[in-house]
């Protein structure tokens, strides 16, 4: 399966939502041109409306304001999605979920060329994201597992890819494919979600895919960002777990850069059930082991 990552360059200038879904459409018709069947965004690809509103916010205040934007975005990616006929993954907005206190959530929005959209929320906040006096929002509380042209998929936003706790639950659910969009504002942070989502690749004899923002609109804070395809680190995709990266960076050329690569699901699959792999325990849950601490 070939898929698409759009490390977004959050300094290109946009002047509407109609203009920032050009934008988008600039590269998911440049990835469609290349065989791209799944096209993944970063998490806060609606950062890229700060360009849209006032600077100097409160911090509740510009979520809430960037939040107004979004069923229209969704109208438009599901649009997109439709008319080049691949799975695209908007990377997150901030939404209103009225069953929630506080009541914003950092969504994923799941396109499906036949109209279809799911979503998946961050199920672990940051302190930024947390704070009432910042961004104020809520977490999410279920994991969305899905198909798309045969393999098992789904999406794990940013922080929540570094959470043992989640990655054990992972393990039960035979996935072919991770998707991890992720925003950072230091190496640090890029460093612990892409380390992360590499050992992911390891534990759970999947593909994972990750890609986060460039940059940031003027007077915003800059985002360091990348994009990376891991494997399981057998000796048949290259023994080293990595198939192709775009390095970190704070600052990108036009829209931002592209990685698309074909990724070998299928035979990454045979190797989770049951094939060669060269010491592949399947989804070991450590049944039977004793803890002694002295």
């Amino acid at each position: 399966m070939k898929v698409a990552l759009w490390a977004m360059n959050l300094a290109s200038p946009v002047t509407t939502i109609e203009s920032w879904a050009a934008l988008v459409e600039t590269q998911v018709a440049a990835a469609k041109g290349q065989g791209a069947e799944v096209f993944l965004m970063p998490e806060y690809s609606a950062a890229h409306w700060l360009h849209l509103i006032p600077r100097g916010l409160p911090g509740p205040e510009q979520l809430a304001r960037l939040s107004a934007f979004a069923p229209e975005a969704v109208r438009l990616m599901s649009a997109l999605a439709a008319k080049y006929g691949l799975l695209l993954v908007s990377g997150t907005f901030p939404v209103v979920r009225s069953d929630l206190q506080p009541p914003l959530s950092n969504r994923a929005h799941i396109h499906f060329p036949d109209g279809r959209v799911l979503v998946q929320d961050k199920l672990c906040l940051t302190p930024f994201e947390k704070d009432p006096q910042d961004w104020n929002l809520s977490p999410g509380d279920t994991l969305t597992v899905f198909e798309w042209q045969g393999y098992r998929m789904a999406v794990i936003v940013c922080l929540d890819i570094e959470l043992p706790a989640l990655s054990a639950r992972l393990a039960e659910l035979n996935l072919d494919l991770l998707l991890v969009p992720s925003m950072t504002v230091k190496l640090a942070g890029y460093h612990r979600v892409f380390t992360c989502a590499r050992a992911r690749a390891v534990e759970l004899m999947a593909a994972v895919a990750a890609v986060g923002t460039i940059a940031g609109a003027p007077k915003c804070e800059q985002e360091i960002g990348g994009a990376s395809f891991f494997l399981p680190a057998e000796e048949q995709f290259g023994s080293t777990g990595v198939l192709a990266e775009i390095a970190p960076s704070y600052t990108a050329d036009g829209a931002g850069p592209l990685l698309i690569r074909d990724l070998p699901l299928a035979e990454i699959r045979t190797l989770r059930n049951g094939g060669k792999a060269e010491v592949w325990p399947g989804a070991w849950k450590a049944e039977g082991v004793v803890i002694k601490c002295h």
